[in-house]
């Protein structure tokens, strides 16, 4: 969750890039006008395919899946000015990895391999660069959708805040499947909770204070609620459609806990749509095309519009478009905590 008046003023962008047909260079930082919302670029690094981002919890140090079919992550660092170089880069044992999250105290990395349809744990040194992959967890199974589930498809791993325990998010299988992590990076099975058939789990996340979460339905095109009770078993308790109007296209994609709401990304009606914690949807915000990732940061909205190659800029309170700036096909927009 991003707080309401946060004055941190660097961006983080990751796009996709020729490696998977897209049409980035890689990853770019921007620093942000706290007042307007406007973006200035300060730094760039060539990177394969960076579409999901995640910093270290104490160091400036940034971590990027590279999506890729051989699967890779990259550890970088971010200088004060906002500049970027790689540290190194380490296969993930699976293709097309899309999701990473690091544990609280900054031990260790985990990495949703969506191709490969696998979880993989990375050791990372006192200077926050990963050193060893500690475990490879490949998951087996199907769905209902002959397309997208022929297969295991890891698309997420959430940490908890006891950094003890992983929960992968599978959308190939329809299922969440929970570890726990070993103090030498094992990761040990101790739950699967099974979601609707063809649900097509896409994200996972906790509210925090409370044993609710909230999980994407990328292919049933829904915005789902569950209860976690035992820590790592997750039961359905609501499910809605993930948009105001539903039918044609809907691709749910990145889900936002802000202030009192819940906001959801949907490609193809080009839409964010706001909840209510109770999972009633109160209002659909237009974007530009394919609303892959956003975040919320201080007034602003910052949109990654996929086929739109651009990032859009919201004014939040009226979700008026107050600035597009071209990126080729940004994946991942958000803000360094640093």
């Amino acid at each position: 969750m991003t707080s309401a008046n946060d004055d941190r003023t660097l961006l983080i962008v990751g796009s996709y890039t020729a490696a998977s047909d897209g049409r980035g260079e890689g990853i770019g930082t921007f620093r942000r006008d706290a007042r307007t919302g406007e973006l200035t670029p300060v730094g760039s690094l060539a990177l394969d395919s960076p579409s999901w981002l995640t910093p270290h919890p104490t160091l400036p140090v940034l971590y990027a899946v590279n999506e890729t079919a051989e699967g890779a992550i990259t550890a970088v660092a971010v200088a004060e000015d906002g500049t970027l170089s790689a540290l190194n880069s380490l296969p993930t044992g699976g293709a097309d990895p899309c999701h990473l999250s690091v544990t609280p105290d900054g031990r260790f990395l985990l990495c949703a391999n969506y191709s490969g349809g696998s979880l993989a744990a990375f050791a990372l040194g006192p200077d926050g660069v990963p050193t060893v992959r500690t475990a490879l967890v490949q998951h087996e199974g199907s769905g209902p959708n002959a397309d997208r589930q022929e297969a295991a498809h890891v698309h997420m791993a959430v940490v908890d805040e006891t950094g003890t325990l992983v929960s992968a998010v599978d959308l190939g299988t329809d299922e969440i499947r929970s570890y726990r992590l070993g103090e030498e990076g094992e990761l040990i099975p101790v739950s699967v909770s099974t979601l609707p058939s063809g649900t097509g789990p896409r994200q996972l996340v906790r509210r925090p204070g409370t044993n609710h979460a909230y999980v994407v339905g990328e292919l049933a095109a829904s915005l789902v609620t569950v209860c976690e009770e035992p820590p790592g078993t997750f039961a359905v308790e609501n499910s809605v459609p993930a948009t105001l109007e539903p039918g044609g296209e809907n691709l749910p994609a990145q889900l936002v806990l802000h202030d009192d709401r819940l906001f959801l990304s949907n490609r193809g009606p080009e839409k964010i749509t706001e909840f209510t914690f109770d999972g009633v949807a109160v209002a659909d915000h237009g974007t530009g095309e394919w609303p892959r990732h956003f975040s919320i940061v201080g007034e602003h909205v910052y949109v990654a519009a996929q086929s739109s190659d651009a990032i859009q800029v919201h004014e939040r309170a009226t979700w008026r478009l107050i600035g597009t700036y071209p990126i080729g096909s940004p994946a991942f927009v958000g803000l360094w905590p640093h």
